[in-house]
Formats: C-alpha cells, sequence, structure tokens
C-alpha cells in the first residue's frame, strides 16, 4: 500500500466542487496505485522523471511525484489542474534535495529544449539600493545568501531586485516551503544565524549509508523544515478531512519548524508562546495538548481559555485534527478537558467538599460571604455600593470601571479581607495613587458590595477563580492556556493552582496587543515564573500583508507590555500571502452606510464567497441588531451570532469582541466611527489612567477585528472615522 504525502503548491487548489472526487481518486491512489481508473502515468519529456499525472475526472487531472524508499512507494500530491495545465506543470515540475543543506525543494523549471542551440537568458533587473531586501539586509550580499541558505542564484537575483512587498511576496509564494520562507525572513530583518535556528535549516535528514536519491529525499521530507511543506497524513481517514476541508483551513496541516519545536519540546516548568493575530499560537497548543496525550494517554490535560466559545473553538479544532483524540468529559479524567476558565472553576469548587469551601471563602472574602450563585451585574452592584457607603470619595474614584479593576487586580488575589490588610497592600500597576483617606474611603465601597452579595446570593467569577484557587487542588498534569491577555490575576491563580509545578505543566499563549478584556497582569506576582522559557512567533498565517499592514498600523505608537512586563511591539511580524489592499469605506448616514454593505456583501456572494466565511463585525450588539435588520431590509439574509447561535451558511454577523479567535475569508467592518472606536459612552467620568487603559484595549479591539480577515477586508464608517484609522492612514 503506498503512502500519500500532501503538499499543494500555489493555484493548486481545486475548486470545491469536486472536492468529494480529489477525496475519492486520493483514498484509491492510498489503497491501490494500480487500481483501474487512476491512469497514473508518467509525462514525455518532463524535467523530473519522477512526475505522475493521474486521472480525477474527465476535464481535471492530478500532479504528483512518484518515490520509492525501504520497498515502499510514496506519492507526493501537489493539485489538481485542468487536463491541459496539469500536463504543462507536471512537464516543469522537480522534487528534489538542496544540495548546501540536503532539505526538500519543490520547483519548477524549463525543460531542457530538444534543440542545441541555447536560448538566450532571461533579462532580469539589475538589484538597486531601493529593493526591498537590500534596505533591510544592507550588510548581506547575493553571493553570501546563495551559500549561506542553499537558495538558487536566480531566485535570490530576482529577489534582491524586488522594489515593493508585493513583489517579494508574490516571490515568495512561488517558491514555497522553506525557501519562500527564508526571503520573508529576510525582509523582516532576521539575521542568518536566526532564520537558519527558526527555521530548522541546520536539522540533517536521518538517512542510512548507501540510501539511494530516493530515501534520501524521502528522509529530508521528514525534517521539521520539510514538514512545513511536505505532510505526511497518517492515514485514509486523514487525508480525506485534508482534501474535504477546502482551502480555508490549510494552512492549519503544516506546522512551522519553530512551532513544531514549540508542540514536541519538554519544558522545566511554565512556557509562554507570544505572537501576533495569526500567527499560529492556537494550532502550537492543539497540536501541543494532542501530542501530550499521545505520550501519555492517561494524562489529564486541561486546554482553556478565556470564553465558553473560544473554548468550543478549540475543541472543533482538536476534533478536526485527530477526531479520535481522547476528550475528557469530567474533571481528573485522562484526556484532554476543553473549557473556558470560569467554567472549570465553578465545577472545582461544586466538586469540592463544603467544609474545604467554606474554609476557602473566609481566606479569600472573609466570614459571611459565599462563593456560589447568581452572577452579579458587576457595574450595576458597584454603583449601588458607591452609592450606599456615602463616603467622601474623589470624582475620578467614583467609576464602576475603576472599582471592578481595583477589586479583581489587589483585593481578590491578594485576599485581603479587613480594612488593616487594605491599608498595607501593596498596588503595582494600578495607576492611581491612593492615600490613606482614600483607601478608608475605597475600602468601605469593597465591604458594600460584599454585603450586598452575601444578602442576594449574588456572586462575580473573579470570586469565584479567587476561592477555588484557595482550594489547592491540582487535577490536571498538564494545562494549556490560550489568549493569556485577557486572564485577570484570580484566574491566573486558579490555573497555577489546578497543576503542580513541573515538567511541562503551564504553557501559555498570549498577545499583548489583543488584550481586550481587563487589566494588565504579571505572571511573576501569581506563582508563575517563566524566565528564560518564553519565545515569539512573527509569520502571519491567516492574513495576507496588506491586511496585516492595515492592522498593525491601527496599533502604531501604543506602547504595550506583556505577561512579563516586557514590552512587546508590532513590529517584525511578516506574512507568507497577499492580495488587495483593505477598501476604507466614509459614508454620509447609517443608511448610506447599510446600502454599502449590502453591496460589497452581496458582491462577494456573487462572486462565489460562501456565505460562512463572511464576518460583519461591529463594536457592541445593539450596532448588531441594528444592522442586521437593515441587511435584512435590502435582501441581505444574515446569521446573528450570539451566545448560542451557530453558523447557518449565511453571512456571520458578530460584535467584535464574539469574533475573537474567529477567522473569514472576507471581512467587513462596520461602524467605525470616531464615536464608537474607543466608544464614547464608555470613556464618561474615566481618571486619566483609566481612561487610557480602555483606550488602549479598544484599539486592540480594532485591530482584533481587522485580522479576522485572511484575503480581504472593508472598513465602513458613518461621518468620521475613528481615531485609530486617522492614526492607521499617518
Amino acid at each position: 500500500m503506498p503512502m500519500v504525502i500532501f503538499a499543494p503548491v500555489k493555484d493548486g487548489g481545486h475548486d470545491p466542487s469536486i472536492g468529494k472526487k480529489v477525496s475519492a481518486f486520493l483514498s484509491k491512489l492510498y489503497a491501490d496505485d494500480t487500481a483501474v481508473g487512476l491512469h497514473i502515468e508518467p509525462i514525455k519529456g518532463s524535467a523530473d522523471p519522477k512526475v505522475r499525472t493521474g486521472r480525477v475526472d474527465d476535464f481535471y487531472r492530478a500532479v504528483l511525484f512518484k518515490v520509492t524508499g525501504s520497498g515502499q512507494d510514496h506519492y507526493v500530491y501537489t493539485g489538481v489542474w485542468p487536463h491541459d495545465k496539469a500536463n504543462e506543470i507536471a512537464r516543469t515540475a522537480v522534487l528534489t534535495t538542496n544540495p548546501v543543506n540536503a532539505l526538500p525543494e519543490l520547483k519548477f523549471v524549463e525543460p531542457a529544449p530538444a534543440a542545441v542551440t541555447p536560448a538566450p537568458a532571461p533579462a532580469v533587473p539589475t538589484p538597486t539600493a531601493s529593493s526591498v531586501l537590500a534596505k533591510a539586509q544592507p550588510d548581506l550580499d547575493e553571493a553570501y545568501v546563495v551559500d549561506t541558505f542553499g537558495l538558487d542564484e536566480e531566485l535570490v537575483r530576482q529577489a534582491w531586485s524586488a522594489t515593493s512587498d508585493d513583489q517579494l511576496l508574490e516571490l515568495a509564494e512561488r517558491a514555497g516551503g522553506w525557501r519562500g520562507d527564508v526571503l520573508l525572513a529576510l525582509a523582516a530583518g532576521g539575521t542568518p544565524t536566526k532564520i537558519r535556528e527558526e527555521l530548522g535549516l541546520d536539522e540533517q535528514p536521518d538517512v542510512a549509508a548507501g540510501a539511494t536519491e530516493d530515501e534520501r529525499l524521502l528522509a529530508a521530507m521528514k525534517t521539521a523544515a520539510g514538514q512545513m511543506q511536505f505532510a505526511w497524513l497518517e492515514d485514509d481517514a486523514e487525508l480525506r478531512r485534508v482534501i474535504e476541508a477546502g482551502d480555508l483551513s490549510r494552512w492549519r496541516i503544516f506546522l512551522h519548524p519553530e512551532q513544531r519545536t514549540y508542540v514536541e519540546k519538554t519544558y522545566n516548568g511554565p512556557f509562554r508562546l507570544s505572537g501576533g493575530a495569526g500567527t499560529g499560537k492556537t494550532v502550537v497548543l492543539v497540536h501541543r495538548a494532542r501530542r501530550l496525550a499521545r505520550d501519555n494517554p492517561d494524562a489529564r490535560i486541561l486546554l482553556t481559555t478565556y470564553t465558553r466559545n473560544l473554548a468550543e473553538g478549540m475543541r472543533r479544532q482538536l476534533k478536526d485534527l485527530d477526531p479520535g483524540v481522547r476528550l475528557a468529559s469530567a474533571l481528573g479524567e485522562p484526556g484532554i478537558y476543553v473549557a473556558g476558565v470560569d467554567q472549570v472553576a465553578n465545577q472545582i469548587l461544586t466538586a469540592a467538599k463544603p467544609s474545604d469551601v467554606d474554609t476557602a471563602v473566609e481566606r479569600v472574602l472573609g466570614p459571611g460571604n459565599r462563593a456560589t450563585g447568581r452572577l452579579v451585574d458587576t457595574d450595576k452592584a458597584w454603583r449601588d455600593a458607591i452609592a450606599t457607603a456615602d463616603t467622601d470619595l474623589p470624582a475620578d474614584l467614583r467609576s464602576p470601571i475603576f472599582f471592578e479593576a481595583e477589586y479583581a487586580a489587589v483585593v481578590l488575589p491578594n485576599k485581603v479581607t479587613t480594612l488593616a490588610d487594605y491599608l498595607h497592600v501593596r498596588r503595582p500597576g494600578r495607576g492611581v495613587a491612593l492615600n490613606r483617606a482614600n483607601r478608608q474611603r475605597v475600602w468601605e465601597v469593597v465591604r458594600a458590595f460584599r454585603a450586598a452579595a452575601a444578602v442576594s446570593g449574588e456572586v462575580d467569577f473573579g470570586e469565584v477563580c479567587a476561592v477555588a484557587a484557595a482550594l489547592e487542588a491540582p487535577v490536571f498534569d498538564h494545562v494549556l492556556v490560550d489568549e493569556g491577555q485577557d486572564l485577570s490575576a484570580t484566574r491566573w491563580q486558579f490555573l497555577r493552582s489546578v497543576v503542580a509545578p513541573g515538567a511541562d505543566d503551564l504553557f501559555l499563549a498570549e498577545d499583548a496587543q489583543q488584550r481586550i478584556y481587563g487589566q494588565r497582569v504579571v505572571l511573576g506576582r501569581y506563582g508563575i515564573k517563566i524566565v528564560g522559557r518564553s519565545r515569539r512567533l512573527t509569520l502571519n498565517y491567516r492574513t495576507t500583508a496588506e491586511v496585516l499592514g492595515f492592522a498593525t498600523s491601527i496599533l502604531a505608537g501604543e506602547p504595550y507590555v506583556d505577561l512579563e512586563e516586557v514590552s512587546a511591539d508590532a513590529t517584525g511580524f511578516r506574512s507568507a500571502r497577499s492580495g488587495p489592499e483593505p477598501a476604507r469605506v466614509a459614508t454620509s448616514s447609517l443608511t448610506d452606510e447599510l446600502d454599502r454593505s449590502a453591496v460589497v456583501v452581496r458582491g462577494w456572494q456573487d462572486a462565489g464567497v460562501p456565505g460562512e466565511a463572511i464576518g460583519i463585525l461591529v463594536r457592541d450588539q445593539r450596532m448588531a441588531d441594528r444592522v442586521g435588520r437593515g441587511l435584512e431590509e435590502r435582501d441581505v439574509g444574515v446569521q446573528l451570532v450570539t451566545r448560542t447561535a451557530g453558523r447557518s451558511g449565511r453571512p456571520q454577523l458578530m460584535t467584535m469582541h464574539r469574533a475573537k479567535g474567529m477567522e473569514f475569508t472576507h471581512v467587513l467592518i462596520f461602524g467605525a466611527d470616531v464615536d464608537l472606536l474607543p466608544a464614547a459612552y464608555l470613556l464618561r467620568g474615566l481618571s486619566e489612567d483609566e481612561r487610557a487603559d480602555l483606550v488602549q484595549r479598544e484599539r486592540s479591539l480594532l485591530y482584533v477585528a481587522a485580522t479576522r480577515a485572511r484575503d480581504e477586508l472593508v472598513v465602513m464608517w458613518e461621518g468620521t472615522p475613528s481615531e485609530f484609522l486617522v492614526a492607521g492612514q499617518s
């Protein structure tokens, strides 16, 4: 039975309508390459004798390479094209190993001409100082790059002649695999040593003495750098999932060599993986959870994040990756347990002995309080507490936002239960200074808040996590956390408490630029020491370079700090894909904006974009309701995505917050007005520090919304655009 290796090239995707035919073709090939109807045939006059084509139907043919090693045939699948186009591609396709680093190369060359008269060499523009790579790498020359990375001289000459990012991206896409990534990494300013390390270019294929050329090629495709282009699918079922998934999910199949390192490596304690939107942090988490479960089937693994819908998204990705993966259905069971942090904390409390819970509550909240009940409306509860306390609070402290933050960042994680505790507790990072008198006034409000909650039987999830953390119940062997920048201090305390310190205990992913909830947190203050175990991903797998450039411009000039209290900026990120520039559309009224939105969405649908691949994102639920009604009136049916609604084949309309963790091929951002981003109604009555933090989170919210787009992005506003967009244009 032959092995099928999946290595689709640029423009090698098939029409979705023949997906099942392609799947059937590859399934037959996997079972028996001599099966009637496959018509696996060599191509006369091809540049590589290993190339083959196979019959998908009367119109389409697949282009493959046949490679034999250790007595088994392997077929490398590159794509499907119409009959004549497939034959043309097959004649020029070459699969070989690089003479410098022995890594695999899939490229296209002109076959040797039959005539003896040599063809004239193609004209190559003379490299200039204005080229993208000459600016990014002023100390490197072409010959050094050829010798260091093993790139073709012609490819390097063309790369050094590219005077725009679009030209270089197009070249990188055509080169593919590790060769394309070398060009992108050079353009991003990476040093040769760092690039070789990140891409795994120094890993030597594992080949036996006397191995054949085909066996050396197969070994090269099994290296980390090789597997970023050549996917070794384990069985027929996995092959079928890849083919039928379509292009939207294809990027998840391949792990970048650096990603593969983070999936497979063992760490002697907590590890933090950072990176911008679309760099594959969640993909690493899902693959790592699966790897841990395979290594030890009895391991209890928690895969978690801030919100329930994000957790459900990870569960779907895990099942897509491996339908046979063992998922735990309850705490303490072997397998991977996927749930939101708050859900897990609540389950820990429910399962604990009542006497243990009472002790933990008294430690965290003081006597007479509780840790279960209905969820409190925090904004209303703090407003009521401020009014009830009747203190002489200064105006800049009479804000529910201030008290929510103070309670979450200072009172709960430090288990403050008395005025004496609060007068002496440290408040690092809070910004608003409090003298002794104001601390006393603030504490009176906290007492009023807790007293009212005790009477009404209400609780907030910060309290649930704080009490659950105080139980100190290590019920997991490994904890993997996504979107770590959005977790509060007590949630981090809770996660630290549910896994015993040791190898591979905590693995977390975060992006400071995507913090849209809560306050800044420094992990070291809550028992999570990461010194020396932190890395950053920079290659964007989701969005085009144009969308990425637009999104990062929103963040320009804004200072961000990561979970280790280190400055984090949005520079150095790069994308392997190119596409159209994001469209900025100014409208004169809400009616005009709805009219134009209907035209855009209808145009995408008429062009064949599936409805559920279109995302329409708005600032809040009130706007979502208005836009939904407006588009329906214009004969554009949409699916309003709420906590319980799923995808229905229609364009997906949702708030920007709910879009976190999702992706679409096409995104329309509606209502990017000066009064909605940042939301003017949230800024009223805030102190200067609170206002600055909220504006930063609103900026991040627009960044998150923009980076949901894979291929195309349209941003609309009524009247005056958001200040974030104006900054992005300067």
